[in-house]
């Protein structure tokens, strides 16, 4: 499995009650849209899945990990090889160009610049020529297109993306998410959408399958339910406390 997850919760200190998640299982190369208006723990779940926080209860393995038995560097160094991640807000350095932002992923695991597979993935998006350009000299869909290069860059085993349609117009929004679908077949990876969208839905019907009930605060332990077509959706409640 690429995702599996099981009673999985996480309980921030300002709250009495913990954000509890449907268990999950999600094999490889397979997609997960999690739904759910802001504060419903979309990006709380993502922060799970990479080890960005550690679960409260229960569990989450990804990419064949167990993400909680690891600490510090290791898991730093598992999330560098395992993971691409899509942020809402890009984090493209304003200082280093296009072409160095995505060296960054090399440096960061102590590894040496690989030239050729980075012009290859900033070709793949079509953004090949503004390697030498910096973050301002190029436009907002053009550094969306980036920051994905810079996440599918190692050969992830999984793609996350954070509200990746998030202002975008339906044209701009429906070419972002044909960009993230191919780029995760590319690498073979499973991808995980984090949305309030309802246009991430709809751009993959009729492939999804909606689950009926809703994730409250109060952890489940009921599997997702899948199509044969590999999407999975996890509705996730406005009544959980934080995102």
């Amino acid at each position: 499995m690429s995702i599996n997850s099981c009673a999985l919760q996480f309980g921030y200190n300002d709250y009495a009650s913990p954000l509890g998640f449907a268990s999950v299982d999600l094999p490889q190369g397979h997609t997960l849209v999690l739904r759910g208006a802001s504060g419903s723990g979309k990006s709380t779940f993502l922060a799970l899945a990479c080890g960005l926080l550690t679960p409260s209860a229960g569990s989450i393995t990804v990419a064949g990990q167990n993400v909680g038995a690891l600490r510090g560097a290791a898991r730093d160094a598992w999330r560098g090889r395992a993971i691409g991640f899509l942020p809402q807000r890009l984090h493209l350095s304003a200082a280093l160009s296009v072409y160095q932002n995505l060296a960054l992923a090399y440096f960061a695991l102590g590894l040496p610049a690989d030239k050729a597979q980075i012009m290859r993935c900033l070709d793949w998006l079509g953004v090949a020529d503004l390697a030498q350009r910096l973050p301002y000299e190029i436009s907002g869909g053009q550094a969306q297109r980036v920051a994905l290069a810079r996440a599918v860059l190692l050969s992830p085993k999984v793609i996350l993306a954070d509200e990746p349609t998030a202002s975008l117009d339906d044209e701009a929004a429906a070419g972002a998410l044909g960009q993230l679908r191919a780029c995760a077949a590319r690498c073979g990876a499973s991808l995980v959408v984090a949305t309030h969208d309802a246009r991430v839905v709809q751009a993959l019907l009729p492939q999804v399958l909606q689950t009926s009930t809703q994730v409250n605060t109060q952890a489940t332990g009921m599997p997702l339910q899948a199509d044969v077509q590999t999407v999975q959706v996890l509705q996730l409640s406005k009544a959980a406390q934080h995102a």
